[in-house]
């Protein structure tokens, strides 16, 4: 009995011994600079006057469920760890364009796609670059959602200076660490979310570039240039804290030229709304992938994308948030397959635009047309 009784000790003690490590263990990995801070001081006062600061939390428009009813948590994780779903990542290189960035003529208005969510824009003598990602994860674990080979051909090397960095919300496959330290010394302004700002001052930067906004609000950055906000559905956080900063998208508007930056969203009525508002717009972009039933809430099927794409009233649709990692059970190619082929059997006059990574995107040029570089790819 005594031995049992000792056996069983040693047993408890080794278990403590394991829990006490890997909790200390976490603990010094959610205290990496990479995780960024939570809103607190006058940050937080001013965030919590948001109309849309609610129970503690930014809260969307209408109410947005993490899994879709009839699914559960349960069961999304249990897919993600144990199932195996087939052709999620490419076996080919992605194609892409390298094209230098730094000597593009400041007078072309162009857009530069680099897979997923990251993108740079130049238009009216202005340069943005929006949720940049160019370290290759989409995670704060090292090597746990690494980039499909040949889509990180770009890097902060590559950018030139950036007059503003746009940040939709700061989910680590849209606000990278990495890549942001990198980029610091070429960053003029920064505009995000109410309490995004905070991860900024903690990566010490100045805080007079940090211009923190909440939906619906306008400023001008120039004489025939207008930054406007606007509201999406999707949700935030970079440690156990779930909407504590908020996201957004972004509408640049010059004299002749609208565009939608649709950021992470799932489907609802802001699409219309925005439209009526704005009179349409000359580009959409808009999130097509990473989708999935149980989460049609957060992220948008491709066909509420072109749904959405028409609310908005854009004369041409660049759907992203595909074609870099795999953050969702569906091939890899199935979203630019999927939108392309209903786009084809639709009667409206929306133009689908479908660049390789690092193809110049000419804004004036509506006749513009792009190959369809993911077919034949396995």
């Amino acid at each position: 009995m005594q031995h049992l009784i000792k056996t069983i000790k040693r047993i408890m003690t080794i278990l403590i011994s394991v829990i006490l490590l890997l909790t200390i263990a976490v603990f010094l990995f959610m205290n990496h600079p990479q995780f960024g801070k939570t809103p607190a001081g006058k940050r937080l006062e001013l965030l919590q006057q948001s109309p849309n600061y609610k129970d503690g939390k930014f809260q969307n428009i209408h109410h947005t469920p993490t899994v879709t009813e009839g699914y559960s948590m349960t069961g999304v994780l249990y897919d993600f760890i144990f199932k195996s779903f087939p052709r999620t990542k490419p076996v080919d290189v992605i194609p892409s364009v390298k094209t230098d960035l730094k000597n593009l003529p400041i007078t072309e208005n162009v857009l530069v796609w680099f897979g997923h969510s990251s993108y740079f824009i130049q238009l009216n003598g202005k340069r943005f670059l929006i949720d940049p990602v160019f370290s290759g994860n989409a995670s704060p674990i090292p090597n746990s959602n690494t980039s499909f080979k040949g889509s990180d051909v770009y890097s902060a090397e590559d950018m030139p200076e950036i007059d503003y960095l746009l940040i939709t919300h700061d989910h680590y496959d849209h606000l990278d660490y990495p890549t942001i330290l990198k980029l610091k010394p070429k960053i003029k302004n920064i505009i995000c979310g109410l309490g995004v700002g905070q991860h900024f001052d903690y990566w010490k930067f100045d805080a007079s570039k940090i211009i923190e906004k909440d939906w619906n609000e306008s400023f001008n950055i120039a004489d025939d240039f207008s930054i406007h906000t606007a509201s999406a559905r999707h949700f935030s956080g970079r440690g156990f804290t779930r909407n504590n900063t908020l996201w957004l998208s972004f509408i640049l508007q010059t004299d002749n030229f609208k565009m939608y930056l649709g950021g992470d969203s799932g489907y609802d009525s802001h699409f219309t709304e925005i439209g009526e508002k704005f009179n349409g717009f000359d580009l959409a972009l808009l999130d097509n992938g990473q989708y999935n039933l149980a989460w049609q809430a957060i992220h948008m099927l491709p066909k509420e994308g072109l749904k959405a794409a028409k609310e908005l009233k854009t004369k041409r649709l660049l759907p992203i948030h595909s074609s870099k990692f795999k953050l969702a059970n569906h091939t890899w190619d199935e979203p630019l397959k999927t939108i392309s082929a209903l786009h084809e059997k639709d009667s409206s006059s929306i133009a689908l635009i479908t660049p390789k990574i690092g193809e110049i995107v000419k804004l004036n040029d509506t006749t513009q047309t792009f190959e369809r570089w993911w077919e034949g790819l396995n």
